[in-house]
């Protein structure tokens, strides 16, 4: 890794070319050792008895006639008194051999290395140790472990990089060592690595206390277009815009803030993706709760517009609170395409309420007050009536009847020849006299204008018979006679 060989200006001492000589490799040494049943692990966990303190060593038992050391300084108190004796029980981690010595540390946050040895036991064992960040290299940074200096690229120095170098400039942290090469000279330590592994601890204890319904506190780590991410201490859960309130805004940046403490309830729980969904809004008192009391049908109300959707345009009322209005409410009896055609976001308006609905959570409203339905009186059948031409269809002709009521006259009862254009023939708004031949359980009327002509011409031939009888009764006369008057009757006499 090129950034991670950067430290090569970094020559460590002579120390370096000293320090492991006539030293062999703890697997070795232990190989050569009889008294321990089982061979330890670096970084392996083992709780034993302090038999004796001698010099800076504290003596445990590991078993059988073999003996473990561990630093005197792990156990001393500030004013120099120690916090242990012998006969304590303790617990400690194995490092490795040394000289045939097994090497153990209590130092489980921060292994106080000193020397290239105690660096390489470390390595060794799993075993963090603590290092002071001292300045920013080509790459990554500088640290000191004891006095030893290591690289911690940018990208180990924290979970998610760390090009902000001030931030951790003097400050002291545990750190992972990743490398021990070159006998020293190429060492690379992670502080992401220990970030790692102390997040993974923290989800796995969270696993166990953490369950949908719960409330639970965290501070808000970064806002999203989408919601917010909160810190839960060790994992992150997510407060979708839907979630952080009541009240509709668009604008995160209104409602919370980076760094604010907040209290939510968990919605669900992912852990294998390690995915928490939260809300706020489920702990603040739900504003559809008493909205049947607050609107009724009829009341008027003052509100905003504050969305548009194709079928209607969504006004707030209250906080929390957005009834619509259909899109057939907004255009005052003329037709529209969409909302926009007559209103838009953000315009303050007076609507009706026409209906509430608190279960299903939905308020219905009206720009016009409720007008009631004209009643509409039906025809009898067989009646003779008067109707004006609303529509033409290919159908059939719709007539407007008087009483409100409307009616279809099909082609077939038209009393055209086939093929008639009754658009030109019958234009809209034009009279015409129909009788009412059927009216249907929706009451829907059918209407016949050949029925009314087949009347006409029925009335026109009994007129004629009734005429013809009348003359006949009172005499004809003589043939002379009745020519007479067919010429008086087509203007005949009195010419020349």
């Amino acid at each position: 890794m090129p950034e991670e060989k950067a430290q090569n200006e970094f020559s460590n001492t002579a120390e370096a070319d000293t320090a492991v000589e006539g030293e062999e490799s703890f697997a070795s040494l232990l190989d050569k050792s009889s008294g321990q049943s089982e061979r330890l692990r670096p970084g392996q966990k083992v709780k034993t008895k302090i038999v004796s303190i001698s010099g800076d060593l504290v003596y445990v038992d590991l078993g059988g006639k073999s003996e473990g050391t561990v630093d005197l300084s792990e156990f001393a108190n500030e004013d120099g008194s120690l916090r242990v004796q012998e006969g304590d029980e303790i617990e400690a981690f194995f490092v490795s051999v040394d000289n045939g010595v097994r090497r153990l540390t209590t130092r489980v946050n921060g292994y106080s290395a000193v020397t290239l040895s105690a660096i390489r036991d470390a390595h060794e064992a799993g075993l963090p140790v603590k290092g002071e960040v001292r300045r920013e290299v080509k790459g990554g940074f500088e640290v000191s472990v004891g006095g030893v200096r290591c690289f911690c690229p940018f990208s180990q120095i924290d979970l998610k990089g760390g090009r902000e170098g001030g931030i951790y400039l003097g400050r002291t942290f545990p750190f992972k060592v990743l490398e021990f090469e070159e006998d020293g000279r190429n060492i690379v330590v992670s502080r992401r690595a220990m970030l790692e592994e102390e997040k993974k601890a923290r989800i796995e204890e969270l696993k166990t206390t953490l369950a949908v319904g719960m409330e639970v506190t965290g501070i808000i780590r970064s806002l999203q277009k989408f919601g917010a991410f909160i810190d839960l201490g060790g994992i992150d859960g997510l407060i979708p815009m839907s979630e952080l309130s009541w009240v509709r805004n668009e604008k995160i940046e209104n409602l919370l803030a980076v760094g604010q403490e907040v209290r939510a309830k968990i919605l669900s729980l992912d852990w294998e993706r390690n995915r928490l969904s939260l809300s706020i809004k489920a702990l603040q008192p739900d504003p559809w709760a008493l909205v049947a009391e607050q609107f009724q049908a009829g009341a008027k109300v003052n509100g905003t517009i504050v969305r548009l959707a194709p079928f209607g345009a969504f006004v707030n009322v209250a906080p929390g609170i957005d009834g619509l209005v259909h899109i057939s409410n907004l255009g005052a009896g003329k037709r529209i395409n969409h909302p926009r055609e007559v209103v838009e976001t953000g315009r303050e308006v007076e609507a009706y309420v026409l209906s509430v609905d608190s279960a299903s959570r939905k308020l219905s409203l009206s720009l016009q007050p409720k007008v009631e339905p004209v009643k509409i009186v039906l025809p009898a059948v067989g009646a003779l009536v008067d109707g004006i031409v609303d529509k033409v269809m290919p159908f059939g002709i719709f007539l407007k009847l008087e009483g409100g009521a409307t009616g279809l006259v099909p082609n077939a009862e038209a009393g055209t020849p086939a093929g008639t254009d009754h658009t030109r023939m019958f234009p809209a708004g034009s009279r015409m006299q129909v009788v009412v031949i059927e009216i249907d359980s929706e009451n829907k009327v059918r209407l016949s204008r050949k029925r009314v002509m087949e009347k006409v011409e029925q009335d026109e031939f009994d007129q004629y018979k009734d005429s013809v009888k009348k003359t006949t009764s009172s005499g004809l006369g003589n043939l002379g006679e009745l020519l007479k008057a067919k010429m008086e009757e087509k203007g005949l006499t009195g010419r020349s």
